[in-house]
């Protein structure tokens, strides 16, 4: 409510010298009668009710109330001043009056402009705001995404493979073969299955340690073959006469294959752990078992001991072997290092050897 349009006094029905108990009375006279409950029907019932406690409030407040009969005055002495006026006063006080309403309101339908435009901003903003969180999650999670499937990625990678893995344990009756006790025999049994490094073939023959005298009983040799899948063929034909490694026992060094047969294993590039064998291979085997045995050896082509899948990475492949004088200083150490590792298997065997005897 506003002093300047309702007027409490006149609201109520009580003149400005009325006493606080006659303003309560005309209170409670006025409220009954424009009570919302009472006039269920009447949209202004809750308007009116309103200013009507607004007023009351008013007019029971001595300093509110001094203020407002100030006021009055003030706009009597106003009225009664216009009255005396000419009528080109009036016209000029008339005229006074209207540009003055006409620039509040002017300022008020600025202030609401004003106070639009920012709630459109601030609208503006969360909604940028918003859209900034959105994004944010969404690149968020492609990175989390991108992430997981590096990692799962790295997971899938294959091991790297060591110096030692193509490098197997032969052990066998010097009895049954004779003539396997120089590098260049082993080499010469291993060829179907592929090329060896014959220069590193370690063969160890030692006569039993309670009998030095007498002449060795087995014979034992490291074979490092250039290629892990002419090495696996190897181990898959051990102690099978047909490809002429009856009685001997051919074995991964340290007892333990490589990792990168799991993996390839696991993969399901190779057979089970037990058997060794692809299913490739295992097929391959049935059909050569039917085959005359002249034809066997010869079943599965130019290197018919060949059982790795042709599937293995190209990093398991062996480089080419470079020329003395292209012989760097990285290659060179490796080479020292691979020939004192080849000495300690050496005398692990030496060893092992001494403690069976």
């Amino acid at each position: 409510m506003s002093g300047e349009e309702i007027n409490p006094y006149e609201l109520l029905e009580v003149k400005v010298e009325s006493t606080d108990q006659e303003i309560r009375t005309a209170y409670r006279q006025r409220s009954l009668k424009v009570h919302p409950d009472r006039n269920p029907n009447n949209p202004e019932a809750a308007r009116k009710f309103h200013e009507l406690n607004q007023a009351y409030e008013l007019l029971l407040d001595p300093l509110r109330r001094l203020a407002l009969d100030a006021k009055l005055r003030l706009k009597q002495a106003r009225t009664e001043r216009y009255k005396n006026y000419d009528l080109k006063r009036k016209n000029m006080v008339d005229e006074l009056e209207e540009r003055e309403r006409a620039l509040k309101k002017t300022k008020a339908d600025k202030q609401k402009e004003e106070a639009a435009r920012f709630q459109e901003t601030e609208k503006i903003k969360d909604q940028g705001r918003r859209l900034r969180e959105e994004k944010s999650k969404e690149l968020e999670k492609k990175e989390q995404e991108a992430n997981k499937a590096a990692k799962g990625e790295q997971e899938t990678d294959a091991p790297t493979l060591q110096s030692t893995d193509t490098t197997l344990r032969v052990k066998y009756l010097l009895t049954e073969h004779p003539t396997l006790t120089t590098a260049s025999s082993l080499a010469s049994l291993f060829a179907p299955f592929g090329p060896t490094d014959v220069e590193t073939i370690v063969v160890s023959l030692k006569s039993p340690k309670k009998f030095p005298h007498k002449p060795p009983k087995y014979g034992t040799a490291l074979v490092p073959f250039k290629r892990i899948g002419d090495a696996f063929a190897a181990v898959c034909a051990t102690g099978r006469p047909e490809r002429g490694l009856g009685g001997i026992e051919v074995g991964w060094i340290g007892g333990t294959e490589p990792e990168i047969l799991g993996w390839l294993r696991k993969k399901g590039h190779l057979g089970p752990s037990g058997s060794g064998l692809s299913k490739e291979s295992q097929v391959q085997r049935s059909e050569e078992k039917a085959l005359p045995p002249q034809t066997q050896t010869r079943a599965s082509g130019s290197n018919e001991f060949f059982s790795f899948p042709s599937s293995l990475p190209d990093f398991c492949k062996p480089s080419d072997t470079p020329k003395v004088g292209e012989i760097d200083y990285e290659s060179l150490t490796l080479m020292r290092l691979r020939q004192a590792e080849r000495a300690r298997l050496e005398r692990e065997i030496l060893e092992q050897e001494a403690n069976e005897n």
